[in-house]
C-alpha cells in the first residue's frame, strides 16, 4: 500500500525534488501551500490544499480532517513552528523536521562530521533556531515516543539556485573581468548537494520506523573547496576569474548578515560521513557532481532573463574589500 505524504511547503528547491521523488515511488503526494505563486509549482499527480501552516485555522479548513502516513515539513523554522505542526498533525504519523547541517559545531573538532558531532552555533541565529527545534523534537520523543525523524541537508541546490552567497552577480562579474572576492581564499571545504541526490534518498526514510527518534543528514559524499566550486561557475561560462581573498571576520565587520552566514557556516570546512543514512538506504550514491550542477545552474539561469538579478549592495561591498587589498 502506497504512502500518504504531505509536504509542508513542496515547491522549494529540496522539497519540490522530494515531491517528485515521492510520485516516482507511487507516494499519494500531498502539498500544503499559501497559493500565493512563485516556488518550483506542483507536478501532475499532486494532490494540493490550499491553507497558511502559521494559521492552523485556515490549515484544518483544507485539510478538512485528513490524516497521513507521513508529515514532512520544509518551513519551520523557530520552536513555535514545530509546536504548531505537532498539535495539526497529532493524529497523522511520521513527523519529519529539515534541520540544517549548519546546526553543527562550528567549527567541527573532528571531521568527518557525524550526527554525533555536537550541535552548537555561536554565529548563526537560523541554526540556533533550528537547534532549538530539534530539542524540542527529542524531548517529545523520550517523552512520549512520538514518530519523529530530523533530517539536516547541506548546501543543497538545483538549477534555480546559486549556492555562492552572491548569486548571479559572481556569473556577471566574471563574463565582465570584474575582480570576485572570495572568502578566506576558498580554503574552506564544502559539501555540495544536488536536490535531486537528496531526493532519491530522503524517500526512502519515509515510512521507516527505523528512523523515529533518530537524525539524519543527506549529503553528497564528496567534499571540494569553496575556490574549486567558484572555479567550476568559471568553467561553465568560459571565463578566467580575477579573485581578491578577504577574511570572513573582515567581511563580518563589514557586513553582520553575510559575517553571520561565513562565521556560522561558510568558513569552516564540511565534510561529512553519510555512513548512518547508507546503513538504512543503501542505494545512496549522489552523483551530480558540482562541475555539472554549476553548468545546469548557467544553463538555466542564461535561459531565464528575469533571474539574472544583481546583488549590487553586495557589489558594493566587495568592490569596497577588493579596494582596500589592491590598494584602490
Amino acid at each position: 500500500m502506497p504512502l500518504s505524504v504531505l509536504y509542508i511547503g513542496g515547491t522549494g528547491v529540496i522539497s519540490s525534488a522530494c515531491v517528485r521523488a515521492s510520485l516516482a515511488l507511487g507516494h499519494e503526494v500531498h502539498v500544503l501551500h499559501r497559493g500565493t505563486g512563485g516556488g518550483h509549482g506542483t507536478p501532475p499527480g499532486v494532490i494540493e490544499h490550499r491553507g497558511d501552516i502559521r494559521d492552523p485555522e485556515s490549515v484544518r479548513r483544507a485539510l478538512g480532517g485528513r490524516t497521513f502516513d507521513v508529515v514532512a515539513d520544509f518551513i519551520a523554522f523557530v520552536p513555535e513552528h514545530v509546536t504548531t505542526a505537532l498539535e495539526l498533525f497529532a493524529d497523522s504519523g511520521q513527523y519529519v523536521f529539515i534541520s540544517s547541517t549548519s546546526a553543527y559545531q562550528k567549527p567541527a573538532a573532528i571531521l568527518p562530521i557525524r550526527e554525533s558531532t555536537p550541535l552548537r552555533n555561536p554565529y548563526f541565529p537560523y541554526s540556533r533556531d533550528k537547534i532549538a527545534c530539534e530539542d524540542l523534537l527529542v524531548r517529545e520523543y523520550r517523552a512520549t515516543g512520538a514518530p519523529v525523524t530530523i533530517v539536516r541537508p547541506s548546501y543543497t541546490y538545483d538549477r534555480t539556485l546559486f549556492p555562492m552567497d552572491s548569486g548571479w552577480s559572481v556569473v556577471e562579474r566574471m563574463r565582465e573581468g570584474s575582480p570576485i572576492l572570495l572568502p578566506d581564499g576558498g580554503r574552506p571545504l564544502c559539501t555540495l548537494t544536488h536536490a535531486e541526490d537528496f531526493a532519491a534518498t530522503f524517500v526512502r526514510l519515509l515510512g521507516d520506523p527505523r528512523t523515529h527518534g533518530e537524525s539524519f543528514h543527506i549529503t553528497a559524499d564528496t567534499a571540494i573547496s569553496w575556490r574549486q566550486a567558484f572555479d567550476a561557475v568559471a568553467a561553465a561560462i568560459g571565463a578566467s576569474p580575477d579573485y581578491v581573498a578577504a577574511s570572513s571576520e573582515e567581511i563580518a565587520a563589514s557586513d553582520g548578515g553575510w559575517g553571520e552566514i561565513l562565521l556560522g557556516d561558510r568558513a569552516h570546512s564540511s565534510v561529512f560521513d553519510n555512513g548512518k543514512v547508507r546503513s538504512l538506504v543503501p542505494s545512496h550514491a549522489p552523483g551530480i557532481g558540482f562541475a555539472e550542477g554549476a553548468r545546469q545552474i548557467v544553463e538555466w539561469h542564461d535561459r531565464t532573463p528575469s533571474v539574472q538579478v544583481r546583488d549590487r549592495e553586495r557589489e558594493r561591498l566587495m568592490d569596497e574589500l577588493i579596494g582596500r587589498h589592491r590598494g584602490g
